[in-house]
């Protein structure tokens, strides 16, 4: 059976977070946004694909995507 990436939680440290909205930008599934502080939030974590790319992006290093593999069969079925 194949392993498959999935979220585990989404670990954004505000202190760090400059707001410069670039993990926004980069999300393919738009999950990520800027709050009224402009400080990156994960609005919509039930979208995350955990590809991981705001993470790898991040200027501030403010980012962790913490991920989990699950295993699924080849029909992918869980």
């Amino acid at each position: 059976m194949a392993k498959k990436k999935k979220l585990k939680k989404h670990v954004i440290n505000r202190e760090w977070c400059k707001g410069c909205g670039i993990c926004v930008a980069v999300c393919p599934k738009n999950v990520l946004e800027l709050d009224k502080k402009d400080k990156a939030v994960a609005a919509r974590k039930q979208d995350c694909i955990a590809c991981q790319l705001c993470e790898q992006i991040c200027p501030d290093l403010a980012i962790t995507v913490m991920v989990k593999y699950v295993e699924e069969s080849a029909s992918g079925d869980k």
